[in-house]
């Protein structure tokens, strides 16, 4: 950082920032510089002029790497699940900027530069060394282009309030005041909130910082969830109660501690599955050709009273894919539906063992990759998960429904896309005995208890009530998408600049017949329409936040994973980043698309 000028880059003192020397610049503001902001910002560094100035406020003293990527959310032995040629285009490739890097920090994360090819996934630590080099170099480009970037570190944003009269939003840093921009774009990242943690001992409301469960423990530890963030989990503990090593046949092996005799992990999985395994991909780079163009959305909302069909989706981005890449695939699964295609799927997997269909999916997945070819079912399930995420707000409720109880659970299985490499150290885990999972359904419960540890309630296979005792508890189901209570920017929801996301329902009957039966997630509305509640605020195509009356803001505008899941069902990954930063950056410069 301290290579790049001081006008253009700098930790700036925020009480004279106001008083910039072109005060008819148009002022924006990104809050939060991690990965989501990087993309915002490369946008703006592709796009705009000297007319405009860019403020990034960021809480720690970073660019670049958020917290998947710096050490609130990773430690040395985590891993990303993504390779160089799977990412979108930045300044420079990763494998590119490995050849600059020093000997030490080469050695500290075990890369041989020689060996090291756009197909090789990083440590997340290194990765986002990457990300914040990428930033900087962003910045000392922009600022030969006449973009002024100033940069405020360790200031963390408590508010934002929207003034429509004047046209401005203020924005109030922590401890250090309140700031006027004509626009801003919220990327303020992930969020876990802490309902337990800290009150009941050996009770983790998420596995984030993963410093924190660097704990000898000799007893039994539960997880709830199998996901890449329980791996996350599991790379870190296994660590601290035991080692890993290879056997005679050149495999990954773990000894336990022997000072943690009791030591094992219990993943509690709703389907009782493991993630499907990192193979190649054709196409790495999901990008806008992905997406139903807007002809295809608006056509199909036009023939189905202003809802886009789920079955219409499914049938478009998914199943007509395979009559040319696939035929034989395709002839399998031409006359089936969403639920009986997601059935037969979950059926398959569901049959096995999850350990020795894990060991099969990670054979398969190597020869994917060793012959460079893909696994093509999977890699469209990714392609549909994207695809379906932008025109997911103009689905009925019913189809809302459909998407969450049926295609999701699959597509969170199959696209997680686990790294060999902890593919292989859970494989070594479970055979040396310390590592199970368990099928819970969805109506498992934890009960934790105030003197420490929790109770595990759930129904099995075979219909049988259990319930186990478990001192240490680690909630790894991911990001949850947080509700509209949960908001943080109290002032845009006060003066009404944001509003509740919802989806209507297509009959009135069905919502009724939810409303009557007490789920509370179903209102009947003012104009007599029912409404499923949807988690997050609403938003738009351009992902401005929109108001209780459906209008739409011209000055703020948000990709904050944790409060739009309910427009964007599957918000996850650096392609979606890139996408969604178009789309703002565009609409704010006014750019044709």
């Amino acid at each position: 950082m301290n290579g790049l000028g001081k006008s253009v880059f700098r930790d700036t003192d925020i009480s004279d920032n106001l008083t910039s020397n072109v005060l008819l610049k148009k002022r924006i503001a990104i809050l939060g510089g991690g990965p989501s902001a990087l993309f915002v910002y490369k946008r703006f560094a592709e796009l705009a002029g000297s007319d405009i100035e860019i403020h990034i406020f960021e809480g720690k003293n970073r660019l670049g790497a958020g917290m998947p990527y710096s050490d609130q959310g990773a430690n040395v032995e985590h891993v990303t699940n993504v390779s160089d040629n799977e990412i979108p285009e930045m300044v420079t490739s990763i494998e590119e900027w490995i050849q600059t890097l020093p000997k030490d920090t080469l050695e500290k994360f075990g890369i041989e530069k020689e060996r090291f090819n756009e197909y090789k996934v990083l440590p997340r630590l290194l990765f986002g060394q990457y990300l914040t080099a990428q930033f900087e170099m962003l910045i000392e480009r922009a600022s030969q282009n006449g973009l002024v970037t100033e940069i405020h570190f360790e200031s963390k944003v408590v508010d934002i309030v929207d003034d429509a009269e004047r046209g401005k939003t203020t924005v109030e840093i922590e401890g250090k005041g309140t700031f006027e921009f004509d626009q801003v774009v919220i990327c303020t990242g992930h969020k876990w909130p802490k309902k337990n943690e800290g009150v009941v001992p050996g009770y983790f409301d998420s596995p984030y910082p993963p410093s924190k469960l660097r704990l000898k423990l000799n007893h039994a530890v539960a997880l709830k969830g199998s996901s890449l963030t329980a791996i996350d989990a599991i790379r870190t503990l296994a660590r601290m109660n035991g080692s890993f090593g290879t056997n005679k046949e050149g495999k990954v092996s773990y000894q336990p501690s022997e000072d943690s005799p009791e030591f094992k992990i219990v993943m509690h999985s709703r389907n009782g599955l493991l993630p499907a395994v990192r193979f190649h991909l054709e196409d790495p780079l999901v990008s806008n050709d992905s997406l139903l163009s807007k002809e295809d959305i608006q056509q199909n909302r036009k023939e189905n009273n202003g809802f886009l069909s789920l079955d219409f989706v499914f049938e478009k981005e998914f199943k007509d894919t395979f009559k040319e890449k696939d035929p034989k695939f395709y002839a399998k699964i031409k006359d089936l539906s969403m639920e009986d295609f997601v059935e037969s799927m979950m059926g398959l997997r569901e049959s096995r063992e999850p350990f020795a269909l894990f060991k099969a999916e990670y054979e398969e997945a190597e020869r994917s990759i060793k012959n460079r070819e893909s696994i093509y079912w999977k890699e469209m399930l990714a392609v549909l998960s994207f695809a379906m995420n932008y025109p997911a707000k103009y689905l009925s409720a019913e189809d809302m429904q459909r998407l969450q109880k049926v295609l999701m659970p699959l597509i969170s299985v199959v696209i997680a896309f686990v790294p060999q490499s902890s593919c292989e150290e859970l494989l070594a885990i479970h055979q040396a005995g310390r590592l199970d999972i368990v099928s819970v359904g969805e109506d498992s419960s934890v009960e934790p208890f105030e003197n420490g540890g929790v109770n595990y309630h759930y129904t099995d296979e075979s219909g049988s009530e259990k319930s186990a005792h478990f001192k240490t508890f680690i909630d790894c189901v991911g990001q949850p998408h947080l509700s509209y209570e949960a908001f943080p920017f109290q002032g845009l929801v006060k003066n009404k600049t944001v509003s509740r996301a919802k989806i209507r329902f297509r009959s009135s009957e069905i919502g009724e017949k939810q409303a009557n039966q007490d789920n509370k997630k179903v209102e009947k509305a003012a104009d007599g329409q029912y409404y499923l509640n949807v988690p997050g605020i609403t938003i738009n195509d351009n992902f401005q936040v929109v108001d209780p009356e459906g209008k739409a803001s011209e000055r703020v505008y948000i990709m904050a994973v944790p409060y739009i899941g309910g427009y964007n069902p599957d918000y996850s990954g650096l392609d979606f980043c890139e996408e969604a930063s178009f789309s703002i950056v565009n609409n704010i410069l006014k750019v044709e698309a």
